[in-house]
């Protein structure tokens, strides 16, 4: 018999054994990251709106371990809900289904609105089960690339600053005016989401703000994001308006520069992502400049919101005697 249940301290020993074909080194970092923090038996009390860390539950069949996954919260007022980690038997789809159905129900019965996962383009019927199954819809992609050749550009001082919390209304409007307009129902982003919070050391990962400020106007014209986990590989977002011209060179070079302030040897890669309007000209950047894509993620949301995809058309609804022609109801695109 089944049961999904909460990941403890004890189940340490089998989950080494479920990922012991990584070598010891990630394995003891994919551990620490899952199990070690002091807060975690009481975080799974906490309602959804205070949830700030991962949250990770493992099938069990008998006394074996048979699949594991990990959920991380966002900042959303509307919570968004993101499955990061998802372990299972090979060929035990079933496994992995019974385990993201769960999350799913869990999280959105707490009052979640959006449960984003992404999938490497090499896993389709990974990818087959959550759309068949679990109720996903493909919406996007992401692109990873590395960046494997040192940067050279230099930069002005003066353009770029550190982020302020007063910039976050800024930002958001630059993140969510890169959206192409029938993702931002589900992939728009709030202030709150771009504001630094008190306790972010209690946070699962480290992250570095930036902006660039345009010379005459000092307006904010893009955002520099830099995330790591391991303090190791540093992944770089840049938020920027599609009205301004930022070199992008440049802002790598800054990124860099900041990173090799608190470490010398570091991996640096780029994150792009095709629901922007900017991503094709930062995918241009990288292709360009032989930088090497390592990673090519399908984006899938099981969501409450809707995709808008066509509203042109006009539908006539009857009020008691009168006609009233009006334009027609977004209606859900399920792929794009």
């Amino acid at each position: 018999m089944s049961k999904i249940r909460k990941l403890y301290f004890f189940d340490k020993k089998p989950v080494q054994e479920m990922i012991s074909f990584l070598n010891s080194n990630i394995n003891d970092k994919y551990i620490n990251q899952l199990m070690f923090h002091p807060l975690m038996p009481l975080h799974h009390f906490l309602p959804l709106k205070f949830k700030f860390l991962p949250e990770s539950f493992v099938l069990q069949v008998g006394k074996n371990l048979k699949g594991l996954i990990t959920v991380a919260p966002t900042k959303c007022k509307y919570k968004k809900m993101e499955i990061q980690k998802l372990l299972f038997e090979e060929n035990s789809l079933f496994d992995a289904s019974e385990l993201v159905q769960y999350v799913v129900s869990k999280y959105k019965a707490m009052g979640a609105l959006t449960v984003i996962v992404k999938v490497d383009d090499y896993l389709p019927e990974l990818l087959s089960m959550f759309v068949t199954k679990c109720g996903f819809s493909q919406i996007s992609y992401e692109k990873t690339w590395r960046i494997n050749k040192t940067i050279e550009a230099s930069f002005d001082k003066k353009n770029f600053r550190a982020f302020r919390n007063s910039d976050a209304k800024a930002v958001t409007n630059l993140y969510n005016d890169a959206l192409l307009p029938h993702f931002r129902p589900i992939m728009g982003r709030e202030v709150r989401e771009f504001k630094e919070d008190v306790f972010r050391g209690l946070s699962y990962y480290n992250e570095y703000k930036y902006v660039a400020v345009d010379p005459k106007t000092k307006a904010v014209i893009a955002c520099i994001v830099l995330q790591t986990t391991d303090n190791e590989n540093y992944l770089v977002d840049i938020i920027q308006s599609a009205w301004a011209d930022l070199d992008i060179n440049e802002a790598l070079s800054y990124a860099t520069y900041q990173i090799q302030k608190r470490k010398k040897r570091f991996g640096l890669f780029v994150r792009t992502k095709r629901y922007l309007n900017t991503a094709e000209n930062q995918e241009s950047f990288m292709i360009n400049n032989n930088f090497e894509c390592v990673q090519n993620q399908i984006v899938l949301t099981n969501s409450s919101a809707r995709i808008l995809k066509d509203t042109n058309q006009s539908i006539k609804y009857t009020m008691l005697t009168d006609f009233l022609p009006i334009k027609a109801l977004p209606t859900q695109c399920n792929k794009l």
